[in-house]
């Protein structure tokens, strides 16, 4: 891992220092951040290769950090919030978060995630390029472009990922898990209403779009891209 630095951005500095030692004492280099923007300041200069990042802090909360780093960058974000209510999970996803975790939790499973998140986006940076097309449709996560109707729909990295993933294995299905271990990059630790979650914006942005192609749910069993 070439670089191993991670941004630690958390008001509360019990759980910051918390993670810290943990992050560090696994080879990690950290930096912290006491708010918002502080953070969007530290990710400028500091180049992590990593974000976690809480949703309730001082200055600007996560949402308006996330947004502020999504414009810019791909780099991976995971969310920590006290919530854990659906609408904040949602709500982290849509705005380009890789994944989510609710306090309290688990520092080894904070790094679990954050090495299986890190080894996707390594992946990543090496592949060639990658587009598929299909009437009124193109993909290309090389350039993590979108286009539907021959217009370019903005859409958060994992969708694109997600959506990448079912169009290049047509007709097949694929549990939540599977998707979780294929795109996600952890088979065990993934909650699947992030699956679910991802299926349902796309679905609201490829309306309309269908032509001999459709992402379909196989009820009970997860979801596929049929090509007719």
């Amino acid at each position: 891992m070439a670089n191993n630095k991670v941004l630690i951005a958390d008001d509360d500095s019990n759980i910051s220092e918390l993670i810290k030692v943990y992050f560090e004492k696994d080879g990690f280099e950290t930096v912290t951040a006491r708010n918002g923007k502080e953070a969007v300041e530290l990710f400028k200069s500091e180049a992590p290769s990593i974000v976690i990042l809480d949703v309730m802090m001082p200055e600007m909360d996560g949402w308006q950090v996330c947004r502020e780093i999504r414009r810019v960058s791909n780099i991976p974000i995971i969310m920590l919030t006290a919530k854990g209510e659906t609408f904040d999970k949602v709500l982290g996803l849509e705005l380009g978060a890789d994944d989510y975790m609710v306090k309290p939790f688990d520092p080894k499973e904070l790094i679990a995630r954050v090495k299986a998140v890190l080894r996707r986006s390594e992946t990543k940076e090496v592949s060639t390029e990658k587009e598929l097309v299909f009437p009124n449709l193109t993909i290309n996560l090389t350039n993590y472009e979108l286009k539907i109707n021959g217009n370019i729909t903005e859409v958060p990295p994992k969708e694109l990922e997600l959506l990448y993933f079912l169009a290049s294995n047509p007709n097949r299905v694929f549990t939540r898990e599977q998707l979780l271990e294929q795109v996600w990059g952890f088979d065990y630790f993934g909650d699947s209403r992030t699956v679910d979650v991802h299926i349902k914006r796309l679905r609201e942005k490829l309306e309309g779009a269908e032509s001999n192609w459709q992402l379909k749910t196989v009820w009970g069993v997860g979801y596929k891209f049929e090509v007719r």
